[in-house]
């Protein structure tokens, strides 16, 4: 639109100029979309690049998941990284259980996607969080760099732009 034209005559050129109309979707979802709230379930060594990704090398604030929580009830993403055993299993559950919805996983590392070295001999070892939570993002590597991580969040928000705040497993039920 140029200057020297004006669209409705009744109405100033100044606020023509600087009005923005949007939705109240768009906006909740940019807002849910820019802010993150990860919750760190470190359980192994891929939670050293976790922490490292959280470090203020990489700073993670710019894409607005830096802060992480301590509590599942503030917290809507959970990066779960490094070997998930048996017996941490429920506890995870219950963790992704108490977090409010919508909420998103990233599984960090070749242990969590699918075992990882202990896939043929740990008999104590889950074959992939995915058995136990839904998962959005996989992140594979032993262990991944940050890089990586900020990556596969950057995805996540992707998503999320791109199906308007629902979950991954909310889309696959309705398709």
């Amino acid at each position: 639109m140029s200057d020297d034209k004006i669209l409705h005559p009744e109405i100033d050129p100044e606020l023509e100029r600087s009005l923005v109309l949007t939705t109240v979707d768009w906006v909740k979802d940019w807002g849910r979309r820019n802010a993150l709230w990860p919750m760190a379930f470190g359980l192994a060594c891929c939670a050293m690049e976790m922490m490292a990704t959280a470090a203020t090398k990489y700073d993670l604030d710019r894409f607005g998941a830096g802060v992480f929580r301590a509590s599942a009830r503030h917290s809507d993403l959970m990066i779960v990284a490094g070997t998930l055993s048996h017996k941490m299993a429920p506890r995870l559950r219950r963790l992704y259980e108490q977090m409010p919805d919508p909420k998103y996983v990233i599984a960090m590392g070749a242990c969590v996607v699918g075992g990882g070295p202990y896939s043929k001999y740990g008999y104590h070892v889950v074959q992939g969080v995915d058995l136990i939570v839904p998962v959005d993002i996989y992140l594979p590597g032993c262990p991944p760099r940050p890089e990586a991580l900020i990556d596969a969040i950057r995805k996540l928000q992707y998503r999320i732009q791109q199906q308007g705040g629902a979950t991954i497993q909310e889309t696959q039920k309705t398709a």
